[in-house]
């Protein structure tokens, strides 16, 4: 359900990937002030996301999902402003977090996108309820799911995961929210990774 990346562009907005834990907060600490629409920054929405996860009980895998689900943006040059925006910054990020954090973290990235248009597919009003960036690029993302995709979807293992990664993404625009920073997830994060590596 995810695509390959597209080619590369001159003149794109390209960070080099992060492969450790270490990386991945610092790409956030260092470029994450750049505004992605809806009057938010990358870290803002991330940490509103994350909030938004902690606030639902959510496990340590899906928060960590939660504060990384878009870090694709900063690899394949995309951004929600973007009227070419596809759903490449979802498997993307799959990708970069799936080696450091496993499947219970990266599953859900990879298919958050996918999950917005089954509830566009499913809920009309849904959509209306987007916010205007996100209303902007559905259709370059794929539009409304046909029957087999919307099937394959409601089947999938990660379904109830990536919905609720959705509705956070969803929620986490707010204009000057106050949340916690990104260093009070590192620990939890490291206890991720720690767990992904020895295989627990």
């Amino acid at each position: 359900m995810t695509s390959p990346l597209p080619p590369r562009a001159p003149g794109d907005l390209r960070h080099p990937t992060p492969t450790s834990l270490d990386e991945l907060f610092a790409l956030y600490e260092e470029h994450g002030q750049r505004n992605v629409g809806d009057d938010v920054t990358i870290v803002e929405h991330a940490l509103q996301c994350a909030d938004l996860a902690v606030a639902d009980g959510a496990t340590d895998e899906l928060i960590v999902a939660a504060l990384f689900h878009d870090v694709g943006w900063f690899v394949t040059g995309e951004g929600p402003r973007d009227h070419l925006l596809t759903d490449h910054h979802a498997a993307a990020g799959a990708r970069i977090l799936d080696p450091i954090f496993g499947a219970a973290v990266a599953q859900p990235v990879a298919l958050h996108v996918t999950a917005k248009r089954w509830r566009c597919t499913i809920d009309p009003d849904y959509y209306d309820e987007l916010s205007e960036g996100s209303k902007i690029n559905f259709i370059a993302q794929g539009g409304p799911l046909g029957t087999d995709e919307r099937a394959s979807f409601e089947a999938h293992p990660g379904f109830v995961t990536a919905m609720a990664l959705r509705s956070w993404d969803d929620r986490a625009k707010v204009r000057g929210r106050t949340v916690r920073g990104l260093a009070h997830y590192r620990v939890r994060a490291l206890g991720v990774a720690r767990r992904h590596a020895s295989g627990t």
